[in-house]
């Protein structure tokens, strides 16, 4: 059946608070999904993020992070009193997060929630714990250390600390326990706030795509604490990392520095953390996305200390046996793979094996510098792919018109018969959703013609990313009605949804 959705991440949402959470905003937006017709919300990992903001980058694969733990509904809970946090500037510009406002001030709100709530917790904190033992008494511990250190990364800690011992951890604990049990109890607010917020969108017939990047950050608790899991050296260094040899797009490649996975040792262990990692996440969203793809066939290797992604070399990684691995132990489940970039036969056939839908990025169709152009254009998407006017780290719509060579941009205008520039939006959402992709995403961003002001990432540039968000009501009834529109024109609407106002109005 074919479907769409919108690509928002959770900190886009507006709030008074400089940031968006789970709070009333979250609501809303399914609110505004439900009326124009969509099924899916897709988002951006949710995880804590570290040095540089990115979603991509975080202290842990299974925490949540604490930015999206809403004030007012800890207030509602008897946690917070307003005059603890709306007093304080949140924000320099209404449409920007400024992350440093946020870390410098939004950790003190919720340590006053937290002494609340231990004093007399709630009966399933207990349960939470005990359910997610296997990391959260880990990531709070890392996480207290990490303040203990002043913030610097683990490698940097004293020696004691660096090299992590489950027995020395036990000690730890009661050492720093009044910062362990503070991020512990963070963890139990997002989940319950995360928990009602992705019921209600269910109940609305919103389904929530998350993602899961490939890669883990170097200074996070995975790597600390598991140091096995990765390739690093007898002093815990990476022996290689993770990028993108250099292309059309960028004559150094790209540097993104993580450390790669001793797959030869997951191999071993029945891919254990794999599957307990894709099975938390296929629990917490409805619908799971991987990132960087064709990293599980093969993968860009940089040797550590490099400057450049120049010098390094392509590597195997496991193929099919995860994701065989995977459906034995889980069944079927509903994952999209992110296969974009340069593809192998082999990448192929891999994605042709798990039967995942690959991605089709439609601004891709008209970029001369891409060889795969061609596999880009709506005629060429097979069914059983989710067609996108754009990732996170795409330029706007509107931008790319502005900002693109001027040849792709005279080729997409006559392909797309677009006549008005103010329009050019809407000409490529309508494009993409009459495509044949079963599935079909377009970023807020686009919904409202926004310009390159509203990109998300730029790839390999330091500073100003992830910082987009948007306005009260931007989000109004004219784009509403419009995507309604074109959703139910290419029998996108939810069938589900004409069933129950057929019923309503029998009734």
């Amino acid at each position: 059946m074919r479907k769409s959705g919108v690509l928002l991440h959770i900190t886009s949402l507006p709030s008074p608070y400089g940031v968006g959470t789970m709070g009333k905003e979250a609501y809303e937006f399914v609110d505004f999904l439900k009326e124009s017709g969509q099924s899916y919300w897709q988002i951006l990992p949710i995880h804590p993020t570290s040095f540089g903001d990115s979603p991509y980058a975080s202290y842990s694969t299974f925490a949540g992070n604490p930015y999206f733990i809403d004030f007012d509904m800890l207030a509602q809970d008897g946690l917070l009193i307003p005059e603890e946090y709306n007093w304080i500037d949140w924000e320099n510009k209404k449409d920007e997060v400024d992350f440093g406002i946020l870390y410098n001030n939004r950790f003190n709100v919720l340590r006053q929630a937290t002494n609340r709530f231990l004093e007399n917790p709630d009966p399933k904190y207990a349960e939470f714990l005990e359910e997610n033992k296997d990391w959260v008494e880990d990531y709070a511990l890392f996480m207290a250390l990490k303040k203990h250190f002043d913030g610097k990364p683990w490698y940097e800690w004293d020696e004691e600390y660096k090299f992590y011992d489950p027995k020395k951890a036990e000690e730890w604990r009661e050492t720093f326990k009044e910062d362990v049990d503070f991020y512990k109890a963070l963890q139990f607010f997002f989940r319950k706030q995360w928990n009602a917020m992705k019921k209600y969108a269910n109940e609305n017939g919103v389904e929530i795509i998350g993602d899961l990047p490939i890669y883990v950050a170097r200074d996070s608790v995975d790597v600390w604490s598991h140091p096995e899991l990765f390739a690093l050296d007898a002093d815990l260094n990476p022996e290689r990392v993770a990028g993108c040899p250099p292309d059309g797009f960028s004559a150094d490649g790209q540097l993104w520095g993580n450390p790669l996975y001793n797959w030869d040792y997951h191999k071993k262990t029945g891919y254990d953390w794999w599957i307990r990692r894709i099975a938390y996440l296929l629990n917490m969203y409805d619908v799971l996305r991987i990132d960087h793809f064709r990293g599980f066939d093969s993968y860009y290797a940089i040797p550590y200390g490099d400057k450049t992604a120049k010098n390094g070399k392509w590597l195997e990684g496991p193929g099919i046996s995860l994701f065989k691995t995977l459906e034995e132990k889980m069944g079927k489940q509903r994952i999209i793979a992110e296969d974009l970039g340069f593809l192998t036969p082999s990448v192929k056939q891999l994605l042709a094996d798990t039967a995942y839908p690959g991605m089709k990025i439609l601004q891709f169709a008209f970029d001369s510098r891409d060889a795969a152009a061609m596999d880009y254009y709506p005629f060429n998407y097979p069914a059983n792919s989710v067609a996108y006017t754009g990732t996170h780290d795409n330029d706007t719509i509107q931008g790319w018109f502005k900002n693109a060579d001027k040849d792709d941009v005279a080729l997409a205008i006559d392909y797309l018969q677009a006549d008005d520039p103010k329009n050019y939006h809407w000409t490529m959402i309508r494009e993409l959703l009459k495509s044949p992709s079963d599935y079909a995403i377009v970023t807020a961003q686009d919904l409202l013609g926004l310009d390159s002001d509203a990109r998300m990432n730029v790839p390999s540039k330091l500073g100003g990313n992830w910082a987009w968000r948007l306005l009260p009501g931007q989000l109004n009834e004219e784009v509403q009605d419009e995507l309604l529109h074109l959703t139910k024109l290419f029998k996108r609407y939810p069938l589900e949804r004409l069933e129950e106002k057929t019923e309503k109005t029998e009734a």
